[in-house]
């Protein structure tokens, strides 16, 4: 999905089986962000930066969703262990990361590999989309500054 594209309206069910859809977000500027694994060391990293700059998205009329394809149960243990505020969508059948373009072939130390593309959305509050993250431009340790700014 691209810029001035509008995101699906189902997105999945979260980590307690609660269905999330794009509507739930309705007058919401959202984040949408898409990550290889739980507990891994970027992956961590990420989800621990948006979750230390979570009051600041709040206070910017912002919403935070993490997707991956990881069991319920994965997402259940990785927002225990680090305390996370947002929900993580579990989405085992590749569903959502698909219809994202999130999925798909990519490189690693230099072999290819096909797998969850971190990508992070920003949607306006009627969920279209104004910001893409690719891959290597996702900074994981600063990667709320890149979404809202550094003031």
């Amino acid at each position: 999905m691209e810029i001035g594209e509008k995101l699906p309206e189902y997105l999945g069910k979260d980590q307690d089986g609660n269905e999330i859809k794009l509507s739930d977000f309705a007058g919401k500027k959202l984040v949408l962000y898409v990550y290889p694994k739980d507990m891994t060391p970027g992956c961590t990293n990420e989800a621990c930066n948006l979750r230390d700059n979570y009051e600041r998205f709040l206070a910017k009329g912002y919403a935070v969703v993490g997707v991956s394809i990881q069991s319920a149960e994965s997402h259940k243990k990785f927002i225990a262990k680090y305390n996370l505020p947002f929900p993580l969508i579990a989405d085992t059948d590749k569903t959502l990361v698909t219809e994202l373009g999130a999925y798909g072939e990519k490189k690693m130390y230099g072999k290819t590999t096909i797998g969850t593309i971190r990508t992070t959305f920003v949607a306006d509050e009627n969920g279209i989309i104004t910001e893409v993250f690719r891959a290597r431009q996702v900074k994981v340790k600063e990667h709320a500054s890149q979404i809202i700014g550094k003031e």
